[in-house]
């Protein structure tokens, strides 16, 4: 799959963001001594699709480990459901509904589908205003993933590249979240999954999930995202509506 692929925008929910879920404000972060993200400030609302568009290296994994609580050292505000998470470690991050998809999936290839999930369930969670948030089963996400349906037991180390994404996906909705951060969820797949992915993504947006999305596939983030916001040596350089972003 590759840029000049063409792909048909998919529906969401049709509704604008009732609740923000995330306010990144100034956030920064290092590597040691290098500087890698200078400032970048993004919100992320209740069942809106944010693209983080921009080159390799241009910080798009780094801002989302950052917010994950995956980078020792940062500096800046993180706000998850009105509350700060920023210097929190990563489990408790978690734990607060905040779900990291990592492009490099770190599924457990010695355990199979099912047991892949089953690592990752979480308690049901509530929105800020009360309601549930939905509520996912392996039942309901191989209805989501047929292609994980047809074979929970087996063993994560024997399924394509693909199929492990999907896992990847699947296992991190088990922890019941209500943001989902996604990194490069279209590299190093086949179409056929690329697409499977922009239906997985267009059905979290209408159950109301956020999803920050990390993505260089400009297509793939002009059928899925709402908003773009792109950046350049670990700056916010462009922030607007998706349908209007055509180059970076």
């Amino acid at each position: 799959m590759n840029k000049n692929d063409s792909y048909q925008r998919l529906p969401g929910n049709g509704k604008s963001p009732e609740t923000s879920l995330l306010q990144v404000e100034d956030l920064n972060a290092w590597y040691g001594a290098a500087h890698i993200l200078h400032g970048v400030s993004l919100t992320v609302g209740r069942g809106e699709v944010v693209a983080l568009m921009g080159r390799n290296g241009a910080g798009k994994s780094t801002t989302l480990k950052s917010i994950a609580g995956l980078v020792d050292r940062t500096q800046g505000s993180v706000r998850f459901q009105g509350r700060r998470i920023d210097g929190q470690p990563p489990y408790r991050i978690a734990r607060a509904g905040l779900g990291y998809v990592p492009e490099d999936r770190r599924i457990f290839t010695d355990l199979t589908v099912r047991e892949n999930l089953e690592v990752g369930r979480q308690p049901p969670r509530r929105w800020q205003d009360g309601q549930s948030v939905p509520l996912w089963t392996p039942e309901r996400l191989f209805a989501l993933f047929p292609n994980l349906g047809e074979m929970p037991d087996r063993l994560g180390g024997r399924m394509s590249g693909g199929e492990q994404q999907m896992l990847t996906v699947a296992r991190t909705l088990m922890g019941q979240p209500c943001l989902v951060l996604l990194d490069e969820p279209s590299e190093g797949v086949a179409p056929l999954i690329v697409q499977q992915m922009a239906r997985t993504i267009s059905e979290l947006k209408a159950q109301g999930l956020g999803i920050l999305l990390s993505e260089q596939n400009l297509p793939f983030a002009q059928a899925v995202a709402d908003r773009a916001c792109v950046l350049e040596q670990g700056r916010i350089v462009h922030t607007g509506p998706m349908a209007g972003l055509t180059v970076f």
